[in-house]
């Protein structure tokens, strides 16, 4: 536990000094090619941990004690007097197109890192899991659309998915604008292609909790062994019944069990509920009764019972997939996959704030510390994928029209190019006063969540 938590936080940590860097980066370099003198950057806030002074402009390059966040001071006579030789050098009296350049410039420069980053991961292979379907849960979406066992996602309204992550993002983003049912194009097990329509719809997957490609019914696939109990895991119910490894179930409630899969299948549905179970040990033929835990699955209760089996490692292979581009076509799809993600992102926000979805989408710095840690411990390229992910949230986020972020500063020079001259400086702190409200709401909300998700 304590080794995960360190790595999560380094992860963390790191992704976190990587974004930081880049978009400040962003606004000190071409605030120094329009001319504006720089008197500081600085990653992180607080006291500086390092600091030393650069050559030119006399610049502090500083690391600051609070990393969740940083900052480009320029030269701003609205912030100090400014001496009439390097008047010309200050922010304020740069034109208005150098001024929205400096400020777009930071969250372009976390665009430009997903595209780097994308690019970089489909050149040398990102390793995935194919999206093959299992058993789907009784009567939910899935379920109800014909989704049968070992059924592969070829494509979701027309986008190809080669992998589940690909799935995911392609039902979300398809769920959203979609007027009527989802046309899934599936291979079968018998290698059959055939499309089948999903009933969904956006409440479904933006309004309810957990993951919401299980709330559609969808489990994860695994492949057919028998069932044969390879741990039990302690404190389980298993555990409690008398179960031990080698078991070979053989029946629950008088149903036959000839596969892991009905194993699983038989105690999903019964939680809380006894079940007679007969079972082989040693050659010798065992009755007892195995009461499934009650256990939370995105708005579903299923029953489990804590034993893991050891056949399916070996036959995994099936499910194992390496997408990956070479150079030129790469950095296609990174452009096509930033561009994709950031455009989801605009509309997943849009779904929050009208109330279309639910805000437990929103994650805070601990969720992120702990996809960061979990990508980390996968590989270097689930890894570098999380970057470019955080990246483009990164940049969004940035953009809104609220004070106090670049796209505040952008919504204040666009009403100084209508009217001709800055609005007045009341108005932009009182603008700045409702920013900072709306961003701690915003950070309350998110701590919230992470914390929930952890108790819960």
């Amino acid at each position: 536990m304590f080794s995960n938590v360190v790595v999560s936080a380094l992860a963390f940590l790191v992704a976190l000094g990587i974004l930081i860097s880049i978009h400040e980066y962003g606004h000190f370099w071409v605030a120094r090619r329009v001319g504006i003198k720089v008197l500081r950057y600085s990653v992180g806030f607080g006291r500086p941990l390092y600091k030393r002074r650069g050559k030119v402009d006399d610049t502090e390059y500083v690391i600051g004690a609070i990393p969740l966040g940083g900052y480009v001071k320029m030269l701003d006579e609205r912030e100090a007097p400014v001496g009439a030789q390097e008047r010309h050098r200050a922010f304020n009296q740069k034109p208005l197109w150098a001024r929205s350049a400096v400020v777009i410039a930071g969250p372009a420069a976390n665009f430009l890192l997903a595209i780097i980053a994308y690019w970089l991961v489909m050149m040398i292979g990102i390793s995935g899991v194919a999206p093959l379907v299992g058993s789907p849960v009784k009567d939910s979406p899935a379920a109800l659309a014909g989704f049968e066992y070992e059924d592969r996602i070829i494509s979701v309204n027309g986008s190809a998915t080669p992998t589940w992550t690909d799935a995911r993002i392609a039902l979300l983003e398809s769920s959203m604008s979609a007027s009527g049912p989802l046309n899934i194009d599936v291979v079968d097990a018998g290698g059959q292609q055939i499309t089948r329509q999903l009933p969904v719809t956006q409440e479904q997957m933006l309004k309810s909790d957990g993951d919401a490609v299980a709330n559609l019914g969808f489990r994860a696939w695994w492949p057919e062994i028998d069932p044969v109990i390879g741990e039990v895991l302690e404190g389980g119910a298993a555990d409690a019944a008398g179960l031990q490894a080698n078991d070979i179930i053989m029946s629950i409630n008088d149903v036959s069990i000839e596969s892991w899969r009905m194993l699983v299948e038989a105690v999903q549905p019964s939680a809380g509920i006894p079940l007679a179970v007969v079972l082989k040990r040693n050659q010798e033929t065992v009755e007892l009764t195995l009461t499934p835990d009650a256990f939370e699955y995105g708005d579903t209760t299923i029953g489990r019972i804590g034993v893991m089996e050891n056949q399916s490692a070996a036959l995994s292979e099936k499910a194992k997939v390496v997408v990956k581009h070479a150079p030129v076509q790469a950095f296609t799809e990174a452009v096509v996959r930033t561009w994709d993600m950031s455009a989801l992102t605009i509309r997943m926000l849009s779904k929050l704030l009208l109330g279309q979805a639910s805000l437990d989408n929103i994650s805070g710095p601990i969720s992120i510390a702990q996809y960061a840690g979990q990508s980390a411990s996968i590989g270097i390229d689930h890894y570098i994928n999380f970057i470019a992910l955080i990246s483009i949230s990164l940049a969004v986020l940035n953009l809104l029209p609220i004070p106090m972020l670049d796209g505040g500063h952008l919504l204040y020079f666009a009403a100084e190019g209508i009217r001709g001259k800055p609005l007045p400086e009341s108005v932009q702190i009182w603008g700045q006063q409702i920013g900072i409200v709306l961003l701690g709401a915003l950070m309350f909300l998110a701590f919230y969540n992470d914390i929930w998700r952890l108790i819960r």
